[in-house]
């Protein structure tokens, strides 16, 4: 049996991973401040402890060894290196949980591969990225440590829209007014169920294969945000949503917040090569595509009032887009 360590556990992408685990076998033990957005299955130990606090993580685990720790809630330098103060020789494999925003934007060519560059001037979050692998693989080089580098991609589940707006896209949707879409709605943009992400990355936890290496996980489904927002409208039973196209730099002025992830990476076509994921987890694959996925996503929020949360700045702020792009048109 494997026993696995995760940082996080009960996000988007980790919550699902945790579930793959049990699936699996493996005896798992999350570390996290509460219970969080998700629940977590019973056959999980669950330890409260501040991560960020290297001492107060190390008294909780009381000298515990784990075959793997699956680090979700890096991002910067300073939460590794406190980290591999805490794990450092305590385990066999340390997994951070990096990002394919991390590779170069725009992108020089597709499909993106872990042998594409890292570099994004665009948005500090991946920068900050980037400098973790760097910190993590000085640490293998110098001194051994058992690395293997995650980069996922757009990833999503029933509670999370992939969508600038989420849950405002359903209601402007329902309420017959229009959404906001970003540039001509035609670039690719892969986005992958969180559930499927679990098979690539569980299937990575305690392979040999996996030990010194990084891996892009991301599914092959690649649609367009325009097929994307319709989808989304026909969950929701509005089979002609009205989609209007802002480009990139707009919503950015309209919505600062937007901007890096927006012009950083969505802004992008994106295509990824995951062959190398599928050497070692030949299991891995796209079995939610997002037609499937938005129904589950609509299904969800329609079962539960407490989660169709609508932001009213957010929703102003389409407002102003729309308007602006149909004074421009």
């Amino acid at each position: 049996m494997t026993s696995i360590l995760y940082l996080g556990g009960t996000g988007t992408i980790s919550a699902a991973c945790v579930r793959r685990s049990v699936e699996r076998g493996h005896d798992v033990t999350v570390v996290n401040r509460g219970s969080g957005r998700r629940g977590l299955p019973d056959a999980v130990t669950t330890v409260s402890a501040d991560v960020r606090d290297p001492a107060a993580l190390r008294d909780a685990l009381a000298g515990r060894e784990f075959d793997a720790v699956a680090d979700f809630l890096s991002f910067s330098p300073a939460d590794i290196a406190g980290n591999l103060d805490v794990f450092e020789g305590r385990t066999g494999q340390y997994v951070f949980i990096s990002s394919a925003s991390a590779y170069q934007k725009p992108p020089a060519q597709l499909p993106i591969t872990e042998r594409t560059p890292l570099e994004n001037p665009f948005w500090q979050y991946s920068r900050d990225k980037i400098a973790c692998e760097d910190l993590l693989r000085a640490a293998s080089a110098d001194r051994g440590l058992p690395i293997t580098i995650i980069r996922p991609s757009h990833t999503y589940d029933e509670r999370r829209f992939p969508t600038m707006g989420g849950w405002n896209d359903i209601a402007r949707m329902r309420a017959g007014r229009p959404v906001v879409v970003l540039g001509d709605g035609t670039s690719l943009w892969t986005v992958t169920h969180a559930d499927d992400f679990a098979v690539g990355f569980t299937g990575l936890i305690g392979h040999k294969g996996a030990i010194g290496e990084d891996f892009t996980i991301t599914g092959s489904h690649a649609p367009t945000w325009n097929q994307i927002y319709t989808w989304m409208g026909a969950a929701a039973g509005v089979d002609a949503p009205e989609l209007v196209h802002v480009a990139s730099d707009t919503i950015a002025a309209f919505a600062p917040d937007l901007g890096p992830t927006l012009i950083g990476d969505k802004a992008n076509s994106t295509l990824f090569d995951t062959s190398k994921l599928q050497a070692l987890v030949p299991e891995f694959a796209t079995t939610i595509t997002f037609d499937e996925g938005a129904r589950r996503a609509v299904s969800y929020h329609d079962a539960h009032p407490e989660a169709q949360v609508v932001d009213a700045e957010r929703d102003a702020q389409f407002d102003r887009m729309i308007a602006h792009a149909r004074s421009a048109g």
